[in-house]
C-alpha cells in the first residue's frame, strides 16, 4: 500500500495521501508506476472512447485523450520534457545545464520538443481512432502504461542521481535489475493479450510498439546519464513523455 500510495502520489493527482518518504517505499513506488500509467490511460481512453460515441470525430477524441494524461498529472511529464530538451540543447556543462533545468521559464528546445511531442500524440491515437473507437482506446490504455513502465526502468539500481536532492534522488538506483525485467515482462505479457482481441497481428504489433518505446527511452536515459551524470526528476519525465510518444507512433506502424 506504501508503494501504490507514493506511485499514485507522485505521478497523478489522484486523490494518495503518501504515508512514507524514503528509498523502500520509492522502490514499491517504482514497481507499481505501470499500473498509474494504466489507470491514467483508462481515464484518457473512456473520455475518448465516450466522444467518439456521442458523435465527436477522431481528431477531437485524439486531442481531448492526450489532454486527460496533461490533467491528471499536472503537466508534470510535460514540463519534464520541455526541461530535459533545454537542458540537453544548451551545450553547456553538466551544472549548468542542471540549473538550466530548474528554472521556471521554458526555452526554444523546450517549446519544439513539447509541440512535437503532442503533435505526435495527437496524430498517432487520429489514426489509431480511425481504425475504431476500440483500437484507439486500448491503445491509449497501452501506451499510458508503457509509459510508467519507463520509468521503472529509470529507475533501476545502477542509474545515478544527478543531484542529491528531490524525487530523482529518493527513486534514483532503487528498483533491482532482475524485478524491473519481471515487470517488463508483466507489461508485455498485456500487450499481448490486449492485441489478441483484434487479432495474431496485432498481438505482435501491440509488443514491437512497447519494445520500440522502452528501447527508445533507454536510449534517451543513457545520453541523459552521460550528459547530466545522473537522472533528475525533469528526467524522468522526459523518458515517460518519449516512451508514451514512441509507443503510440508505433501502434500506427504496419
Amino acid at each position: 500500500m506504501d508503494g501504490l500510495r507514493f506511485a499514485f502520489g507522485t505521478l497523478t493527482v489522484l486523490p494518495a495521501r503518501i504515508t512514507r518518504w524514503d528509498r523502500d517505499a520509492a522502490r514499491a513506488g517504482m514497481l507499481c508506476a505501470p499500473l498509474a500509467g494504466l489507470v491514467v490511460g483508462l481515464f484518457a481512453a473512456a473520455v475518448g472512447g465516450v466522444f467518439l460515441l456521442l458523435g465527436a470525430g477522431p481528431l477531437l477524441a485524439a486531442v481531448l485523450t492526450v489532454a486527460v494524461p496533461a490533467l491528471l498529472t499536472r503537466g508534470l511529464h510535460l514540463d519534464g520534457l520541455a526541461d530535459t530538451a533545454d537542458g540537453l540543447g544548451s551545450a553547456k556543462p553538466a551544472e549548468d545545464a542542471l540549473r538550466i533545468m530548474k528554472q521556471s521559464d521554458i526555452g526554444p528546445f523546450g517549446v519544439i520538443a513539447l509541440v512535437l511531442a503532442l503533435l505526435a500524440q495527437v496524430a498517432a491515437l487520429y489514426e489509431l481512432y480511425g481504425e475504431g473507437w476500440a483500437h484507439g482506446t486500448v491503445a491509449a490504455a497501452l501506451a499510458a502504461t508503457v509509459a510508467r513502465l519507463a520509468l521503472t526502468g529509470a529507475s533501476r539500481e545502477g542509474v545515478p542521481a544527478a543531484r542529491p536532492e528531490g524525487l530523482g534522488a529518493i527513486v534514483a538506483a532503487t528498483v533491482p535489475v532482475r524485478t524491473a525485467a519481471l515487470t517488463a515482462l508483466a507489461v508485455l505479457a498485456l500487450a499481448a493479450a490486449s492485441g489478441a482481441l483484434f487479432s495474431a497481428w496485432d498481438a505482435v504489433r501491440q509488443v514491437l510498439a512497447v519494445l520500440a518505446a522502452l528501447g527508445v527511452a533507454e536510449l534517451l536515459l543513457r545520453r541523459c546519464v552521460r550528459r547530466f551524470g545522473g537522472v533528475t526528476g525533469d528526467v524522468f519525465g522526459a523518458v515517460e513523455e518519449t516512451a508514451l510518444t514512441v509507443a503510440l507512433v508505433a501502434l500506427t506502424l504496419g
